[in-house]
């Protein structure tokens, strides 16, 4: 199966992850706990990986960066509409931040160094 976009919701213990393939059509739904994060991306082809931005978010995105995937991280006020029927928990915003990311006016938060 070739995954071409991931949205993933990161929070303290738990992160969800969305997962389309090229054609738009739901490749994976998964909850990874934060020690199977680098294990995961690393065993995945380098794609389109959407973070909601936030404090974390930026070492998220360097750590996934190094395996070859596109991070971007989208600000938490451009992901809300894209949440659907109002569900408000982790895997509708994982599946929300991977529609948003895929978007071509989308704006993005650049990531920062550990030096920034």
């Amino acid at each position: 199966m070739e995954v071409a976009t991931i949205g993933l919701d990161i929070s303290k213990h738990v992160f969800h992850m969305h997962a389309v393939d090229s054609q738009g059509k739901v490749a994976g739904r998964q909850r990874l706990r934060r020690g199977e994060i680098i294990s995961f991306f690393s065993s995945l082809t380098p794609c389109l990986v959407g973070i909601e931005a936030c404090a974390t978010a930026h070492h998220w995105a360097r750590e996934i960066r190094k395996f070859g995937h596109d991070v971007r991280l989208i600000p938490p006020a451009y992901v809300k509409p894209y949440v659907r029927r109002g569900a408000k928990n982790d895997a509708a915003d994982a599946a929300a931040i991977c529609e948003a990311v895929a978007r071509p006016n989308m704006r993005f938060v650049p990531i920062k160094t550990v030096e920034s």
